[in-house]
């Protein structure tokens, strides 16, 4: 039962929420668990083909006849349409099948499939999406060009209309395309005139198209990647996707949506590859025992089983909340389409924060499962070195890492000075704060420190964002030009996000009396929060000595140390007890 009202994107910085509000992956229904089992068929039957390129159409076809493609469309346009929450899970899983087919599926239900979805007009969705959600066609998003990357809008491919006005021909080049060596529809952006950069939607037989050959990578190479070149090519003034001119509005919106299934596959990705590094660790003798029995093997998994728990519990809760923005707007008249656009729009920072902690942490789990493999794990014989190979890739593409950093924090700004969040105020509050005597925490019961600690957090996040702001309005910086310190920013917002969600579904699980491993749970959160009050105070730190000075600095360093107060904590027991669960079930299963 809802206790309070929902919250909007970003203001997780200024208001707590309530464990009755939030979902977790343990209150899963039956027919959540069912299909959970047949994604899990689906992986254990496609085996090693989930890395083979000549298996990839063959995959997105068994996917499409199961239902995977179309879960997130509605019927009318050919799909099958999911709950946010079982939609997750469905990534959570096929983010075990590894980096190839993960590349392949997401690119073409996100970034593929989206833009026609949340920007097509009716008769467009009906001609594409039905055989887009059955696998009879595959999407490719050609968004990147040689000379611009991040900076899409840098784009040099060119639309002109034709003087008849029926038809548009485009000439350009794309790059780093995802699923181009056998799409059959692409979302192509280019400039009507050199100026209006625009969305159009192209199929892949229209004369004038021709492909590079597949990329050497360094890693997901079982999925085609090529660049496509467009030469004279007549493209309908009717495929024209959208609003002419708006073609930034498909190509931002379209990846916030890609941003958080991204982090939710990188999840799976990390739990495969733990199961991994667990059952190796048991199964490899040196010294006559399984080197789980040793400490500082277990100190890895115990740090690797942590990090997949807290994202866990991250991701779940966020998906919660979109599902839950999107039933509210559709209640109140919006269609599916424009209700689920609104909610990934709703909740980009959030999205962002999970893209950036999925796809770091998974490289952080993957490095530790080399190692414990040893010279093993330098082996192809072995999965980690693919795994290793294919997990690089993340952070670098839906927007690279740095690129998320920075917009999570640009939106949360953006969205308070639009007054669609009141930062002020509550900055100002720690400020005040600053100037009094310290009042004892009221808090009580068994997550008490916990409480405390992400109110702590929060007030940090304030301190140093609000300070920053301020500085810039009283033309003393220009934080377009002090990237560093808003990436501080992004750090702290990213541990306050991960750090409440933990808390919640930690007091959801004692509350609700749902089974769970109640000393595994508290040594995980103890952990995390213990790892992120350092980090936290450190990036606090770091970001007021960039621009604060003098009295003020001095003030505000004081109030970072006040506001990082929590426990001591025997981390070496925590993750032994963390190892020890896993060891004995050989799997994460938490």
């Amino acid at each position: 039962m809802t206790t309070q009202k929902a919250l909007r994107g970003g203001e997780f910085i200024i208001r707590d929420s309530a464990y009755q509000d939030i979902f977790i992956p343990e209150a899963c229904t039956e027919d959540q668990h069912m299909v959970r089992e047949m994604v899990r068929d689906f992986i254990a039957e496609a085996g090693d083909k989930v890395h083979q390129m000549d298996a990839q159409v063959e995959l997105m076809e068994k996917a499409g006849a199961l239902g995977l493609l179309g879960a997130h469309i509605p019927e009318m346009y050919g799909g099958n349409p999911l709950d946010t929450n079982t939609n997750t899970l469905i990534a959570d899983e096929l983010g075990r099948a590894g980096g190839s087919f993960d590349t392949t599926y997401a690119a073409h239900i996100g970034i593929g499939m989206l833009p026609i979805l949340y920007f097509g007009t009716d008769a467009q969705k009906k001609k594409y999406l039905p055989k887009l959600c059955s696998g009879e066609m595959k999407a490719a998003y050609c968004l990147t060009e040689p000379g611009s990357g991040s900076d899409a809008l840098a784009a040099r491919t060119r639309a002109d209309l034709t003087p008849d006005g029926k038809q548009y021909v485009i000439n350009g080049q794309k790059m780093w395309i995802t699923n181009a060596g056998f799409a059959d529809v692409f979302t192509v952006f280019a400039k009507i005139g050199g100026e209006h950069f625009t969305g159009f939607i192209v199929e892949a037989k229209t004369p004038g198209i021709t492909l590079g050959a597949e990329e050497k990578k360094l890693g997901i190479k079982g999925s085609s990647t090529r660049q496509v070149f467009f030469e004279n090519v007549m493209v309908p003034a009717e495929n024209v996707l959208g609003q002419i001119g708006q073609g930034h509005l498909i190509a931002f919106n379209t990846l916030n949506i890609g941003r958080f299934k991204l982090g939710t596959m990188t999840m799976g990705g990390s739990k495969r590859c733990l199961d991994i590094a667990i059952q190796y660790a048991n199964d490899r003798i040196q010294f006559e025992m399984p080197i789980s029995s040793f400490g500082a093997i277990q100190h890895k998994l115990g740090e690797m089983a942590a990090l997949i728990y807290v994202l866990e519990s991250a991701v779940y809760r966020l998906s919660d909340m979109m599902g839950k923005h999107k039933d509210a707007a559709t209640a109140g008249g919006s269609t599916f389409e424009q209700a689920m656009l609104d909610a990934a729009k709703e909740f980009a920072s959030e999205c962002a924060i999970v893209k950036v902690a999925g796809s770091e942490y998974l490289d952080d789990v993957i490095d530790e499962m080399l190692q414990i493999h040893g010279g093993n794990g330098f082996s192809e014989e072995y999965p980690a070195a693919r795994a290793y190979r294919d997990s690089r890739i993340n952070r670098i593409y839906e927007g690279t890492n740095e690129i998320n950093r920075l917009l999570l924090v640009d939106r949360i700004i953006k969205k308070a000075l639009k007054g669609e969040l009141d930062l002020v105020g509550p900055a100002w509050a720690v400020q005040k704060e600053l100037m009094s005597m310290p009042v004892k925490s009221s808090e009580e019961g068994p997550w008490a420190a916990e409480i405390q600690a992400v109110q702590h957090f929060k007030k940090n996040m304030l301190l140093v964002a609000g300070a920053a702001v301020k500085y810039q309005m009283d033309g003393k910086h220009n934080l377009v030009e002090q990237q560093e310190v808003v990436m501080h920013i992004a750090d702290i917002a990213i541990d306050c996000f991960m750090a409440e969600s933990l808390l919640l579904r930690a007091q959801k699980l004692a509350a609700d009396q749902i089974t769970h491993p109640v000393e595994v749970v508290q040594a995980i959160t103890r952990l995390f929060f213990s790892e992120a009050q350092a980090r936290i105070q450190k990036h606090a730190t770091d970001a007021l000595m960039a621009f604060a000075t003098g009295d003020e600095l001095t003030i505000m360093l004081k109030g970072v140390k006040r506001f990082s107060s929590y426990p001591a904590v025997n981390t070496v027991q925590a993750r032994r007890t963390i190892a020890a669960h896993l060891i004995q079930h050989n799997e994460y299963s938490i």
